[in-house]
């Protein structure tokens, strides 16, 4: 009986979960424009999306936002990771804390954060601003992705290729970097749907003549929403979750 409880309940927290994506899968196949009421089955506003060149223009700069700000945090990270698990040194403990602070911190504290910061420094808000954004957003969650790889190490292979003759970066290039590549992938593929997903930091970070795909979906919804508004979000969605699946699997330790 209490299995059947706890799978009940299961299903509850799941069924909270997903239904409202469920439901916004089902309209965007949906031929009614403005009503909710169902009035046919339709690919119609898939093929919209092809044509509207103002949301493939957001896409395009969400993708090169995303693809070189999680590379950017991939080789920040993956240094900041490789100097707290190697090396013991004052300080440590504080910069191994703020990695997590800045995972827990809200988005929208480091989002005003940064605008104070940009502004104070005279930049103009654009490209680049967005692009440090969401560089600080990602970098603590490719540290503590690869840490968590490292912490799995052999050390006694390290020593080896050090005892060997191997200097610094050759036990980094020849050794370590092979050994964490799954966790770099991984790593890499979380910043990527973070910064791609994001839309608080993105907010306060970027100006009005650089509009990224999650904003334009946010003042789309604003003033209602259409069913190809629904279609791109499942896009988005399907593009998320082939991120995040591919990055469980290359975290997975094998036996």
């Amino acid at each position: 009986m209490m299995r059947f409880i706890k799978m009940g309940y299961a299903c509850l927290v799941y069924l909270f979960l997903y239904l409202p994506l469920a439901v916004m899968a089902v309209y965007s196949f949906n031929a009614s424009k403005y009503s909710l009421a169902w009035k046919g089955f339709t690919l119609k506003w898939y093929g919209k999306l092809l044509t509207n060149t103002t949301l493939i223009d957001a896409a395009l700069r969400s993708l090169t936002i995303a693809l070189v700000s999680a590379t950017i945090a991939c080789i920040i990270g993956t240094l900041i990771a490789f100097m707290l698990h190697q090396y013991r040194f004052r300080g440590r403990k504080t910069i191994f804390g703020g990695v997590f602070i800045m995972m827990m911190s809200p988005d929208i504290v480091i989002g005003i954060s940064l605008l104070v910061l940009f502004l104070g420094a005279g930049l103009t808000l654009g490209f680049w601003t967005l692009l440090m954004g969401h560089v600080t957003l990602c970098v603590p969650f490719v540290a503590a992705t690869v840490y968590s790889r490292f912490k799995g190490f052999d050390a006694s292979v390290v020593e080896a290729a050090r005892d060997l003759g191997a200097n610094e970066y050759q036990v980094f290039r020849r050794v370590v970097l092979p050994m964490a590549m799954p966790g770099l992938v991984a790593g890499w593929l979380l910043s990527f749907t973070l910064s791609l997903d994001d839309v608080i930091i993105s907010f306060f970070t970027t100006g009005p003549t650089y509009e990224v795909l999650p904003l334009r979906i946010y003042s789309m919804v604003r003033l209602g929403i259409k069913p190809d508004v629904n279609a791109l979000s499942v896009v988005m969605i399907l593009i998320t979750v082939v991120a995040v699946i591919i990055s469980r699997r290359l975290l997975k330790e094998k036996r």
